[in-house]
């Protein structure tokens, strides 16, 4: 089995699919005014425009969405990119706009 899609909701729909598909490259493949569709490898990511009553993301959530990348020379070209939260040997971790935990990783 594999991924298919994975669906982030969101209030501010450009500006999380500026972030993805600027900081961390992902191609958009489909746009609506309710949803942006990016390359994710062989899966897409949606970006949902969220309704008014879906609760916020948890401020400091470790849920996290990781993308790979293949060498750690990779991953470090990412934190001139964005405000690192933390990192290991193979792994940096910061935050999208709505808050949501990302990682670069090439382990």
């Amino acid at each position: 089995m594999k991924v298919h899609h994975v669906a982030l909701r969101t209030r501010k729909l450009a500006r999380v699919v500026r972030f993805y598909r600027d900081v961390i490259g992902l191609r958009v493949l489909r746009e609506t005014p309710r949803s942006t569709w990016l390359a994710m490898g062989g899966a897409i990511l949606m970006i949902e425009r969220a309704e008014k009553n879906e609760p916020e993301i948890p401020r400091g959530t470790k849920e996290f969405l990781c993308f790979g990348v293949r060498t750690k020379r990779d991953v470090s070209r990412f934190k001139a990119r964005v405000r690192v939260e933390d990192e290991t040997e193979f792994t940096v971790y910061f935050r999208d706009p709505d808050g949501r935990r990302v990682g670069i990783s090439c382990y």
